[in-house]
């Protein structure tokens, strides 16, 4: 029998561009070639779609678009019947037929569903959430609200345009007290958040928030730490293992995300079977109201008191064998090979 065709998307005109090409990396290098066929697509910051042909090592050192012999201009059909990504070599077009597509693409124009949809035109399965899902869990007001209309707990928040009077935002600090967190509403990896902790770094930090969205979320700091919950599935869940992220100050940000410079992360989390379960229930609570699906990983708040609070879900998380979402499903006994052929299979039969 032929195997599968699957394209693996990376790169991407995202902030997060150059977490995909690690991300992508691992993938492309674990992915089983005796069960898929694997087709590399790679977008460029400025959103140039190529096939893509070179070594995987170049994706580490971001020089995989300097050796045009490995680069073919590419595009996906949106004639359904095709399914295929149209290649572009001199003076003719070659379609690649696809059988599904994982894009290993982080934050906004990979994340947020604008990819997703477009693979949905083309009629091509896709690993992971779909367009609603993906959408939603990006904008972290609307998730938050559709999770509390479930009953899940959130933090206390209030979203600022331009036209916001900073007064405003000054009575909302008040209310909710310091310290307190600044986030653009679309954003990952922690671009653009940053922890106030006195009222004269507000507006500092708000024009931060609104350089990455025309929205910004004003968020009450909740007491405690993060756990983060690995999920597989859409029907049935596989629930990994919970992590727990350590900080020894501030808050987790882009640096310490992929440095880890002075925190730990713990897997499994620290705390007692009865919170452990409390979150995982949570977690799935959280993953069906935002209609997840294929994969993600949720992240929650655990206070002294036991109590777990909502924060955001990542629909396409870390992808690199040390990342956190990998690493929550081998303390639950999957590998990270197995993990990818498990998230394939929802999609595609090898």
């Amino acid at each position: 029998m032929q195997k599968p065709v699957v394209a693996v998307l990376f790169g991407g005109c995202s902030s997060e561009y150059s977490v995909s090409l690690h991300s992508a990396r691992a993938v492309l290098a674990a992915l089983d070639r005796n069960k898929y066929q694997i087709v590399p697509v790679g977008i460029t910051r400025e959103g140039n779609w190529f096939h893509y042909t070179g070594p995987l090592e170049t994706l580490e050192e971001d020089t995989w678009t300097r050796n045009p012999a490995c680069l073919t201009p590419a595009a996906l059909s949106q004639d359904r019947s095709r399914q295929a990504l149209l290649t572009f070599p001199p003076d003719r077009v070659v379609p690649l037929r696809l059988d599904a597509a994982f894009p290993v693409l982080h934050g906004r124009n990979g994340e947020d569903g604008t990819v997703q949809g477009l693979l949905q035109l083309a009629g091509i399965p896709t690993a992971g959430c779909g367009v609603l899902s993906s959408a939603l869990c990006m904008d972290k007001v609307r998730a938050h609200r559709l999770a509390a209309e479930d009953g899940v707990a959130v933090p206390l928040g209030m979203v600022l345009t331009p036209d916001t009077p900073r007064q405003a935002a000054l009575d909302f600090v008040r209310q909710a007290g310091l310290p307190l967190f600044v986030k653009p509403v679309r954003s990952g990896s922690s671009h653009g958040i940053t922890r106030v902790t006195r009222e004269g770094d507000l507006d500092r930090a708000i024009d931060l928030a609104f350089r990455h969205d025309r929205r910004v979320l004003l968020e009450q700091a909740i007491p405690g730490f993060e756990v983060g919950c690995a999920i597989l599935g859409t029907d049935k869940l596989t629930i990994g293992e919970l992590d727990e992220i350590e900080l020894s100050g501030g808050f987790f940000d882009f640096e310490e995300k992929y440095t880890l410079k002075t925190s730990a992360i713990h897997v499994p989390a620290r705390v007692s079977p009865e919170v452990a379960a409390r979150v995982k229930d949570t977690a799935q609570q959280v993953y069906r109201a935002l209609d997840c699906a294929g994969f993600a990983r949720v992240d929650l708040f655990v206070t002294p008191q036991g109590e777990v609070y909502f924060n955001e879900v990542n629909t396409i998380p870390g992808f690199t064998e040390h990342s956190r979402f990998p690493a929550m499903l081998q303390a639950a006994g999957l590998s990270f090979p197995e993990m990818l052929d498990a998230i394939l299979c929802q999609v595609v039969s090898p």
